[in-house]
């Protein structure tokens, strides 16, 4: 175990590898004061892996899983101890006595439990486990019961063998004391422990389940039947891509039709922000090819993913690529995208790089309906003027290939944070990773921890640098009042979402899903409101790093006079607020080459690897009036975003309805002909019931029958 320990060294924080160190040097000094016999010293080193054992599951610790790979795994650590402590008794001369088989016979009874224990667990959450997961869907006629308390089944192995405590406990102090009793004493409320947490999981599985897969999935097509969906926003992908599907949901909101927010995997439909748009996770490829999507006309669809075929095979609806953003990487004109039957861009770009990309989609096929998520950001000139300005470092993240134009952060981004801070005359920088950074390279997760190390360190520089003492004495005030704001506005939101029940599953969740459009209306207004406080509990002159989803990258648009990106949407996005902007070269094209590639850099400032260009990024920040690249860029937002009016959100729906009545055009041709080419056969007494096959759908359309 302490040559497991020693590989795991490369793993985790410096705090994790002291508890896997103590892991790895405790079993052996267990064994070893087992052998001399010495009751304390066994006492002791139990009690430390123990302890080591509690704070990397606490932690939540890759370790973890490591150990178990080297069955080095829980039960087995929990089991060890135990068989060592029968070792001290033996080698205390208590092997003969009654304390010594009672240990012996207590402990197998104890490990013999966790297997009914683990048995029940899986069980109830399998049993648990329905077909689908929903929000906004009534679900009361199924009955869904609560969920058991969340104690009982969260981390419940664990739990399970921590109750041999008070054997191992009684035990020892039997030994040291010669109180046999105590240790009788101790294995009975091991064994009395572990039978009570069995037995109080029984009625969770014998009565209190969730109805059968068949019953859900037949409630949940009445309700498509009742509430007749036309628009569906279809996504798939990783827990950590629930950004690309969040982006969409204010839209889906003011859609003109009825929408429906169709997921397929559950961590990313638990990571999907609050709207009162119906939302209906289908994990199961059969089960989401069976729903009944009949009234659907128009599926928008985020991203290209495999699972998109499962709703990519219905005819009886259009098929549209709206994408997670616009830019000129090469995602922006996958050849995936010739499946759809239209491809929606934000501007004219969008639909050139298709043009030239000669990936199938024809030119009739791209419609030009702007960014409907743009509007909160605000232009030039509408933020407040601040002593010194803000610049914004967002690069994108690494890719799945090892191109170095992917990312700046890997080659440039430590010199353009270094350069931004060491400017004279100074400014103030705010760092937004990607959330993808560090997903796929180990290299670009060790860079942005040192780009976040030196923001950080600067930022606590500032604090005491007597340059900046009277802005932060003038200021502090009114900055704490605003962090105090921030915090009530915090406990606000926390009083709006309701405390949780102490189960809470993902069943239950489903069922108390419903939205009150009242309270989503103030969650909204207090996140404004929080937004505001949070910046400016922050002083004008104070460095930040900003991960997480709030704030979020528009709101750092807002509050930034200057952007340094990749390339990438949120150059694209940025053109909307009309400030200047640098994109870093990484792979070293040249400015010329690199703007005869990428469109977004038409208006750039063009930085190396070495960030030497950021001065000019910076002068064209302190007087506006003198930015030479101006003009470029209000041609170029154009070019990318389409034109201001009308609004990207009229275009948006325009667009939908377009497509909806081709939809119905398509799909009353489609009977037409059918019944057609049936009329001639059918003799009068084949009329009253027709194959299934051929039986029309709610449309009136018929359906194709579901394959496997």
């Amino acid at each position: 175990m302490i040559t497991t320990a020693m590989r795991l060294a490369r793993v985790g924080s410096r705090s994790e590898l002291a508890a896997a160190a103590l892991i790895g040097l405790g079993y052996p000094a267990v064994l070893l004061a087992a052998l001399l016999p010495h009751v304390p010293f066994f006492a002791a080193a139990a009690a430390l892996t123990y302890l080591a054992d509690w704070y990397l599951h606490h932690r939540g610790s890759y370790l973890v899983n490591r150990l178990s790979k080297v069955r080095a795994g829980l039960s087995i650590r929990f089991l060890l101890r135990q068989l060592l402590l029968v070792l001290l008794l033996a080698r205390t001369g208590l092997a003969d006595t009654t304390l010594f088989f009672t240990a012996v016979a207590g402990f197998l009874v104890f490990y013999g439990l966790q297997a009914p224990h683990g048995a029940l667990t899986a069980l109830i959450r399998s049993h648990r486990t329905l077909p689908v997961a929903t929000r906004n869907i009534p679900a009361g006629p199924l009955r869904i019961p609560d969920a058991p308390p969340r104690f009982l089944l969260r981390r419940a192995a664990r739990k399970m063998l921590h109750l041999d405590l008070p054997a191992v406990a009684g035990v020892l102090t039997a030994a040291a004391t010669g109180e046999d009793l105590v240790g009788y004493a101790g294995i009975a409320a091991s064994l009395g422990l572990g039978l009570l947490y069995t037995a109080v999981l029984v009625p969770y599985l014998l009565t209190r389940r969730v109805p059968p897969a068949a019953t859900v999935l037949d409630a949940v097509n009445d309700w498509l039947r009742a509430y007749r969906p036309t628009v569906v926003l279809y996504f798939s992908g990783s827990a950590a891509s629930a950004y690309q599907a969040n982006m969409w949901l204010e839209t889906m909101e003011r859609i003109d039709g009825r929408p429906l927010i169709l997921m397929r995997e559950r961590e990313l439909t638990a990571r999907l922000n609050e709207t009162p748009v119906p939302v209906l996770c289908v994990p199961g490829g059969t089960h989401a090819m069976n729903l009944d999507l009949s009234t659907v006309r128009v599926a928008l669809y985020a991203a290209n993913v495999g699972k998109n075929i499962h709703l990519l095979r219905r005819p009886t609806m259009k098929h549209v690529f709206i994408g997670h953003g616009d830019s000129d990487k090469l995602a922006s004109v996958n050849p995936f995208s010739k499946v759809y039957d239209e491809v929606w861009t934000a501007g004219r770009a969008g639909r050139d790089r298709y043009a030239v990309a000669d990936v199938g989609v024809p030119d009739g096929g791209v419609v030009e309906v702007g960014r409907p998520q743009l509007a909160p950001i605000a232009h030039a000139g509408d933020r407040p003027v601040h002593p010194i300005p803000t610049v914004l470092y967002a690069p994108t993240w690494e890719g799945w290939e090892d191109d170095p134009g992917n990312t700046s952060l890997l080659l440039a981004g430590e010199n353009i944070v270094r350069r931004l801070l060491a400017a004279e005359p100074p400014v103030r920088v705010l760092y937004k990773p990607h959330p993808f950074t560090g997903l796929r390279d180990p290299g670009a997760k060790a860079a942005h921890e040192r780009v976040t190390a030196l923001v950080e360190a600067a930022a606590a520089e500032r604090r005491t640098d007597p340059r900046w003492a009277a802005g932060n004495a003038g200021d502090r005030r009114a900055r704490e009042e605003a962090a105090a704001r921030a915090a009530r506005i915090d406990a606000g939101l926390a009083r709006l979402r309701g405390p949780e029940r102490p189960g809470g599953d993902e069943a239950e969740r489903s069922r108390d899903s419903l939205a009150d459009p009242g309270r989503l209306a103030r969650a909204a207004r207090l996140r404004t409101e929080w937004n505001k406080a949070y910046w400016s509990a922050a002083g004008w002159w104070e460095h930040r790093v900003v991960t997480g989803n709030e704030p979020g990258l528009y709101d750092c648009f807002n509050e930034s006079d200057a952007l340094v990106s990749d390339i990438s949407s949120v150059v694209s996005d940025f053109m909307a607020s009309g400030k200047p902007y640098a994109i870093t070269d990484s792979a070293g094209l040249g400015a010329d080459e690199f703007r005869r590639q990428y469109t977004a850099a038409g208006a750039a400032v063009i930085l190396g690897n070495d960030a030497a260009g950021l001065d000019e990024l910076l002068a064209a920040v302190a007087s506006p009036g003198d930015d030479p690249l101006a003009g470029a860029r209000r041609e170029l937002k154009h070019y990318l975003l389409g034109p201001d009016h009308p609004t990207s959100m009229e275009r948006f729906n325009a667009a939908v309805r377009a497509l909806q009545t081709a939809a119905e055009a398509r799909n009353r041709g489609v009977a037409r002909r059918i019944g057609e080419q049936a009329a001639p056969a059918r003799r009068p007494e084949e009329t009253a019931e027709r194959p299934p096959s051929a039986r029309a759908g709610a449309d009136g359309v018929p359906q194709e029958p579901v394959a496997g």
